[in-house]
């Protein structure tokens, strides 16, 4: 009877060691990285000063300069890959990059399928126009009623304002670029943007009235890796931390956003 019992013991002990992956075999990606000496980083190059593409066709902005300290950091080669703001997170999901570092913005909705860091960088979101529209009052955009605002189609701005604003004539647009453009163009009364862009809008066309016409909140950017890559999470926030404290984070915040941040915590 005690043999029965102890072979019974053992085939549960076996079933129960089948059924649970090992930790050498678990996904774990941050090992996956070191082990292959590359991090994969998905990054705009068409919303600038997060990522965009300099005078000499390379990727620039406080997003590609991030990227760089992390792979330094981590200790190994970094490869930038383009993804444009629709594609953040699928680009992410199906596994053609490591870590996402492209201005994103965390929400519940997107929580169901990213991870987020602790934030690196914020920015208020907004409409902004020229001098002719009334800036708002309150904490609803009525002075924006009947008027059209140039979005980027899918993007927080897109959805809030759909949401909230249903007065508000939404001309949808398939990137950042595209909208501005528009707007520039006069066929669009305002645009939805972050702060960050709207200065460089401002910056790069003097002579167009940039102003902030109705605030909708503010907005921590966020590196985004895969659900359940915990480890790899644990790593990015470490890293932020560390430079936080080492004044190098602050230096970036500075260099592209004229100021260093102090920073909500997630």
């Amino acid at each position: 009877m005690r043999k029965w019992k102890s072979l019974f013991s053992i085939a549960v002990a076996a079933l129960a060691i089948a059924a649970v992956p090992s930790l050498a075999t678990a996904a774990d990606k941050l090992q996956d990285v070191l082990g292959s000496g590359k991090l994969r980083v998905g990054i705009l190059t068409d919303a600038a000063p997060w990522g965009f593409k300099d005078d000499k066709g390379e990727i620039a902005g406080l997003d590609a300069d991030l990227a760089k300290l992390i792979a330094a950091d981590m200790g190994v080669k970094l490869e930038l890959v383009p993804v444009t703001g629709a594609a953040r997170i699928p680009s992410l999901l199906s596994d053609k990059i490591d870590i996402l570092i492209a201005g994103l913005g965390a929400t519940p909705e997107r929580a169901q399928q990213v991870m987020f860091s602790q934030p690196y960088a914020v920015v208020n979101l907004g409409v902004y126009g020229p001098k002719a529209i009334a800036a708002a009052t309150g904490k609803k955009p009525d002075n924006l009623e009947g008027r059209t605002v140039a979005v980027a189609k899918g993007t927080t701005l897109d959805v809030w304002l759909t949401d909230n604003a249903p007065k508000v004539k939404l001309v949808r647009f398939e990137d950042t670029p595209a909208a501005i453009a528009a707007y520039l163009a006069g066929q669009a009364d305002s645009f939805a943007e972050n702060s960050a862009i709207a200065i460089k809008v401002q910056e790069q066309n003097p002579t167009k009235e940039v102003e902030l016409k109705f605030l909708i909140r503010q907005s921590p950017a966020h590196i985004g890796v895969r659900q359940g890559e915990q480890n790899l999470l644990n790593w990015i926030n470490t890293d932020l931390f560390t430079n936080k404290l080492n004044g190098k984070l602050g230096a970036l915040q500075l260099k592209w956003f004229k100021e260093e941040q102090s920073l909500p915590t997630l």
